[in-house]
């Protein structure tokens, strides 16, 4: 256990950057899992924004820090990837 005031302060912040972090990887994985669903019942239009909504967590969860960059973008381009392919029906 902490004994100083700044060590008990930071255990404090840390537990709600903690909580925060976990939010906003559970958006990104819903909205990962959304996308799915919907190239999943072949709908285009609705799949394209979709990804739109899912590439745009990811960048917020990259640029808070909460993931890798390069997680992030391998996740963008095989999403993007299955997009494409219901897209153009390869």
């Amino acid at each position: 256990m902490a004994n100083h005031k700044s060590a008990k302060k930071m255990i404090r912040v840390i537990a709600k950057r903690t909580l925060i972090n976990k939010m906003r990887k559970s958006k990104a994985r819903t909205a990962i899992k959304k996308l799915i669903s919907v190239i999943n019942s072949g709908n285009k239009e609705e799949a394209v924004l979709a990804f739109r909504n899912a590439e745009s967590n990811l960048h917020k969860c990259v640029n808070k820090g909460v993931i890798h960059k390069n997680t992030a973008a391998r996740k963008i381009s095989t999403l993007n990837a299955k997009v494409k392919a219901l897209v153009t029906g390869c």
